[in-house]
Formats: structure tokens, sequence, C-alpha cells
């Protein structure tokens, strides 16, 4: 047992290594910093994505997200579901200060992404959501799996999504 824990202790950094490479680029926590990271991106020549999806397709996809809560998700859980495990989900991403899910599993029902896509059109897209989400004062659509969020845990649950999709977004210093 003591061998296995000074083992994972040893073994640390190195699974660390490729989150240093992108530590001088900030997570996103709130809606204003995504805009502020979108410039970034936008100067930046050589932006990457090192996932399964190529940048604007992730870009694309953190759109779909914002708009479909002002527009409706187009299969969403149960309300079953929604009341229990995607409350609880949300609550504890919440607590935790962070989201983290699988980056290359699209929204259930969303239009298939643009591959390999366009970025500078997936950049604006993006803005455009974000800056639409900002601007609306009617009521939002339930997530498809955290159910009725407000605006203010909306636009928080929107930059936790962005934030867990930066961790495959490489900004060349």
């Amino acid at each position: 047992m003591r061998g296995m824990k000074r083992r994972t202790l040893l073994q640390a950094p190195l699974a660390l290594t490729p989150l240093a490479a992108r530590a001088d680029t900030p997570k996103v926590d709130s809606l204003q910093d995504a805009l502020r990271w979108l410039d970034r991106l936008a100067a930046a020549k050589a932006a990457r994505a090192t996932g399964a999806w190529p940048l604007p397709a992730v870009l694309e996809h953190l759109a779909q997200s914002i708009e479909m809560s002002l527009d409706g998700y187009p299969q969403p859980r149960s309300a079953l579901f929604q009341h229990t495990a995607g409350a609880a989900a949300f609550a504890f991403f919440q607590w935790r200060g962070r989201m983290q899910h699988g980056l290359d599993e699209p929204i259930p029902g969303a239009p298939a992404l643009a591959l390999p896509g366009d970025l500078a059109a997936s950049t604006q897209r993006l803005r455009a959501a974000i800056a639409r989400f900002e601007g609306h004062t009617g009521a939002l659509m339930p997530h498809f799996a955290y159910g009725r969020l407000d605006k203010a845990q909306y636009a928080r649950a929107h930059a936790f999504h962005i934030a867990n999709h930066q961790d495959e977004i490489v900004l060349p210093g």
C-alpha cells in the first residue's frame, strides 16, 4: 500500500504535464471571460484542438449549447432524470467550481457539427450566441440534462462548459 501511494505521488507530475502547457491560458469563469478568450483565440495563428473534433467544431458545439438554452434542446432527458441525476450533477459541478464531461459527446439530437469547419465562422457564431444569451430577458429552456436553470445558473453552466473544452485547446505562446 505504501509503495502504491508513493508511485502515485511520483507519477502525478507526469500526469499534469499536458496541463502545464496550457497553464498560461486562464480558465473561463464567466461569459465575459469567454469573449476575452475568443479574442486571444482569434489572435493566435496556430490555435488548435487536441481532441476528437477540430477547433471550429468545438466552438460550434459550444455555440449550439448556448443557443439551445434559448431555443430548446432537441432530445431532453426525462423529467425524472432532470430532477434527480441531472440536478445532482449540476449541483456537484457548482460545488466543485467546474464541470467535466466527455469532450467528444455531441448534444443529444443536435445538428451534426461541420467538420473540419471554418474557424472564423465558428468563432463568430459563439460570440453571437453569447451576446444573444446575455441580451435575453425571457424564459430559458430547460437544459437537456440539468432541467430548469435560472439565467445566472445557465451562465455558470455555459462558462463551465467552455472551460472544460479549454482542456483540449492549445493557444501557442
